[in-house]
């Protein structure tokens, strides 16, 4: 079954470029979202999640807060 995934990211962070770096070298589909110029989507992702920082990795509507590779591996079943 495919899962949706979802990046929320800037421009100028470090851990969004890893991340989705990871993310494509495990032929992982991902929609990004860059929260720097889509203040709605920014907003929806603090509501929703609580947090404000990026990455956000957002697999089947459930959050991960950063780059936590374990969890990330776990979740999309890499490896």
């Amino acid at each position: 079954m495919s899962k949706r995934v979802i990046v929320f990211s800037t421009p100028t962070c470090s851990w969004c470029r890893k991340l989705k770096q990871y993310l494509i070298q495990n032929n992982i589909r991902f929609k990004e979202i860059n929260v720097s110029k889509d203040v709605k989507a920014a907003q929806d992702m603090i509501r929703k999640s609580g947090q404000q920082g990026v990455p956000q990795l957002w697999i089947n509507n459930v959050p991960i807060v950063g780059f936590d590779q374990r969890k990330i591996d776990r979740m999309l079943s890499i490896n």
